[in-house]
């Protein structure tokens, strides 16, 4: 009886352990970044897998689940889920993450965006009126999101803020220390000329010094057909590209097309967490880049 009476103080008296945090992260790169702020704090769920095209993906049942139950959405905002976000959070009925509110969390408003169009015109294809949505191919701007999402992570769940903090402080310092040493190896490619399938790369270009010439799409997000593709033929023919960059969720077959008529390689970024055997997490997402660039230029 006295060892029962003792097992059950311990019970009541044993300090409680917290539920992880569960984070709904739109795309991977933001769902392995605040794995890496949140560590076993956390419990992260990505609605996207890297071969996917996050503009397009359906609000499927499990999403709507897996929202439901969520205490931070983590997205890249600028309206690129646009076509299944507004279902999502409707359909999830979570007060906790709807705009607005601390579980709610826009990658995007953290950083400098490019491409801002003068006026939103859908005629002109998938035009984002905030700007190029395609922010993680920078790692300067993962640094700025990561600043900010540690913020919250500690707002969210105060219980284990000073966690954050060191996790968060921990990263940064490696991140900077990556950045550094990336630059350095991307010398090369500074001022390179390259052909885009999509214009998913303008924030890697400004990083790296790469200077596109010519881009597959005739308008973003709409494919090309044969005419326009050899209008840019004739214009690689006046002025030459060294590669053509797609990302790995991306048809191939137009690059194909037009690496078969110039001999100019096809380089395939991961452009996100999981697209390639060595992108398993942000630090091997950005060896992995670096490498397939170089590799380009040779």
């Amino acid at each position: 009886m006295q060892k029962l009476f003792l097992i059950l103080l311990a019970v009541l008296t044993a300090t409680p352990v917290q539920a992880a945090l569960n984070i709904f992260a739109c795309e991977p790169e933001w769902g392995a970044l605040a794995q890496e702020l949140g560590g076993d704090q956390v419990a992260v769920y990505n609605a996207t897998t890297a071969l996917q095209d996050p503009h397009h993906i359906q609000a499927r049942p499990s999403l709507i689940a897996s929202a439901r139950k969520a205490a931070l959405l983590l997205c890249t905002g600028a309206d690129l889920e646009a076509g299944w976000l507004p279902v999502l959070l409707r359909q999830s009925g979570n007060a906790n993450i709807q705009p607005g509110r601390p579980g709610y969390f826009e990658a995007a408003a953290y950083v400098q965006m490019l491409e801002i169009p003068a006026r939103a015109d859908r005629a002109q294809g998938d035009v984002h009126a905030s700007g190029n949505p395609h922010i993680q191919t920078d790692p300067r701007n993962i640094l700025l999101v990561a600043n900010a999402l540690a913020q919250r992570l500690a707002q969210l769940d105060a219980a284990n803020a000073a966690f954050y903090r060191v996790r968060h402080q921990a990263f940064s310092q490696r991140w900077q220390a990556a950045i550094q040493r990336w630059e350095a190896s991307a010398e090369p490619l500074k001022n390179t000329p390259i052909v885009v399938q999509h214009k998913g790369f303008p924030y890697l270009e400004r990083w790296l010094g790469l200077r596109q010439v010519a881009t597959l799409e005739p308008k973003p997000g709409v494919e090309p057909n044969s005419g326009y593709l050899a209008e840019v033929l004739a214009q690689l023919q006046r002025q030459p590209a060294r590669m053509i960059l797609r990302a790995a969720y991306s048809d191939g077959r137009s690059a194909a097309w037009l690496s078969e008529r110039t001999h100019m390689p096809v380089v395939v970024l991961p452009f996100t967490v999981g697209a390639d055997a060595q992108s398993k997490d942000l630090f091997a997402l950005f060896d992995s880049t670096l490498q397939r660039l170089l590799a380009g230029v040779q």
